[in-house]
């Protein structure tokens, strides 16, 4: 595990930074104010501070298309890559009208006409047009999302990383499971497996669960002890590079009864469903009609979602059908598909995987084994 702080690499960052400069064009933006966390990294390629919530609104990165400049929200220049300069940072204050003088100060902040910001507080709202004093404030958060949505080369390297990584945290995790086995033993088992092959940041703590046999949605009694004939389920996921790296399956304690294996069989049946429906050209609802062509009822989590820095599009879930009707699957989207069937009295199969549409069908990006059944 490294312990040096080091931008991203150089092919990576420009690559991203290169598909945000033509989506600012596309949306006829002359600056971009960034306050995400993943957006600011998107552009700038600096890894900053992880911290597990959310954070109001700032101007961590400031982009201006004319001349393809980064500024960054930054007090020190460890992680800062060299085509960002040192005059280009502005460090943290306390005076937010001292922030506003160094973003005023920004070459191309006088003429900007179209200012876009991906969130915007009530402060930041009065105080931005003071840095930007002849430009429209509008909603910036379209172009990235549809700068991200679609992964470099370079991005999906990066994500097979991650997978693998998670992938060592989950088969771990799996060959500690025994009848007796406490669900935040078997966490602390990832945590540290995953810790071992690379990455220290989870991208969920509440990573294993014991089915229900009596409720779908629901974990297994009070004691969250696996016990035998349970099905035990594994979702492992890593915050690496600034990417997120999940995989997600099932396997039972101890020997597994004919049913159990029937209820396998339904989630093999609908996981290639859901596999055949990410091709490019089609809509994002047929993920949701695969779960309908299996006859399997539609979960409460999502069906599938974009998999990549943060938060990608699309989001296909049941509450959202509209928005998945008018989604098309393209070429280099990546997607956390999610496969879950459930029997009363069983329990239920849960499985997540990584799949990158390509320009002729799709790719799995995770190579995880499943129980064999």
């Amino acid at each position: 595990m490294g312990t040096e702080v080091m931008p991203d690499d150089r092919a990576l960052r420009h690559g991203r930074r290169d598909r945000a400069l033509a989506q600012m064009k596309a949306h006829d933006l002359d600056v971009l104010v960034l306050g995400r966390q993943a957006n600011a990294r998107y552009v700038a390629g600096a890894p900053q501070l992880w911290v597990a919530g959310t954070r109001p609104f700032g101007p961590v990165a400031t982009v201006v298309r004319e001349t393809g400049a980064v500024h960054l929200l930054s007090t020190w220049d460890e992680g800062v890559p060299e085509d960002i300069p040192h005059d280009h940072l502005y460090g943290m204050m306390w005076n937010p009208m001292n922030t506003i003088a160094a973003l005023r100060d920004i070459q191309g902040a006088s003429t900007a006409v179209r200012v876009g910001t991906d969130a915007l507080s009530p402060n930041f709202a009065k105080l931005l047009p003071l840095a930007f004093p002849n430009a429209e404030l509008v909603d910036g958060e379209l172009a990235m999302r549809t700068a991200r949505r679609i992964k470099t080369a370079e991005e999906i390297e990066v994500l097979r990383g991650t997978l693998r990584v998670a992938e060592a945290g989950l088969a771990a995790t799996v060959a500690e499971l025994a009848s007796g086995s406490s669900e935040q033993v078997l966490i602390g088992a990832m945590l540290e497996a995953m810790t071992a092959a690379g990455i220290s940041t989870p991208a969920s703590q509440d990573s294993v669960w014991v089915t229900s046999k009596e409720h779908p949605w629901r974990r297994a009694g009070t004691d969250r002890r696996a016990r035998e004939g349970d099905l035990v389920a594994f979702s492992a996921g890593v915050l690496g590079d600034g990417y997120i790296g999940e995989v997600g399956r099932t396997y039972p304690v101890g020997s597994a009864s004919e049913d159990t294996r029937k209820l396998y069989q339904r989630w093999d049946a609908l996981q290639a469903r859901l596999f055949e429906a990410c091709r490019p050209g089609e809509t994002a609802a047929g993920l949701l009609t695969a779960y309908e062509l299996a006859g399997e009822p539609l979960p409460a989590m999502p069906v599938a979602r974009g998999l990549g820095m943060g938060f990608d599009s699309p989001v296909v879930s049941p509450q959202l059908r509209a928005t998945a009707e008018a989604e098309r699957l393209e070429p280099g989207m990546v997607l956390a598909v999610t496969g879950y069937v459930w029997e009363s009295g069983v329990g239920a199969v849960f499985g997540r995987d990584a799949v990158l549409i390509t320009d002729d069908g799709f790719e799995v990006l995770t190579s995880a084994p499943h129980w064999e059944h």
